[in-house]
């Protein structure tokens, strides 16, 4: 194996993939889109308690708010690499 396949597969090992469903009314979601809130805190399907910056969801909210079932993928540090609806 060389040097830049272990370091690629050591980049796959340190990535975990979280799946959340989250149910947010458009009312509750003005407290974050205004600032009032700066983080969401959710549960994943396996229990762990994971927070995300708001503005991460902006682009998911509808006239009716956030809802439905997420995947988040983060490093090693707990950085956000990827949000996706599933």
């Amino acid at each position: 194996m060389t040097s830049h396949h272990r370091e690629r597969e050591e980049l796959r090992q340190e990535v975990t993939r979280l799946r959340f469903h989250i149910v947010l009314s458009a009312e509750a979601w003005l407290h974050y889109y205004r600032g009032n809130v700066g983080a969401v805190s959710v549960q994943a399907e396996d229990g762990r308690r994971i927070q995300l910056p708001a503005s991460s969801l902006r682009s998911f909210v509808t006239h009716e708010g956030i809802s439905g079932w997420f995947e988040i993928t983060f490093d090693q540090h707990n950085r956000l690499i990827e949000l996706s609806r599933l």
